[in-house]
């Protein structure tokens, strides 16, 4: 084996090993949609928490005492008066 030879099989051994490493780190296009559909999905469940979050506290810093009214067993209205 010459000289020339050997440094064409190692020149090809290299080339091999690159494409190699180069296969081992090509994602598939369904992993990598996948993968985008999960960081979408936590993004948009941070920002709904965050909204639900801020409106529970604003609910409760404007939450106004509503106080019943008593109300006697026979009110009083045009809609109770019954017709004879």
């Amino acid at each position: 084996m010459t000289r020339e030879d050997q440094e064409r099989a190692e020149a090809r051994f290299h080339k091999a090993i690159k494409k190699a490493q180069r296969a081992g780190s090509v994602i598939p296009q369904y992993e990598v949609d996948a993968q985008a559909v999960r960081e979408k999905t936590a993004r948009l469940r941070a920002l709904r928490l965050a909204k639900e979050a801020a409106e529970a506290k604003e609910a409760t810093e404007n939450k106004v005492e509503i106080k019943k009214r008593a109300v006697s067993k026979k009110a009083k209205g045009p809609w109770n008066e019954t017709k004879i």
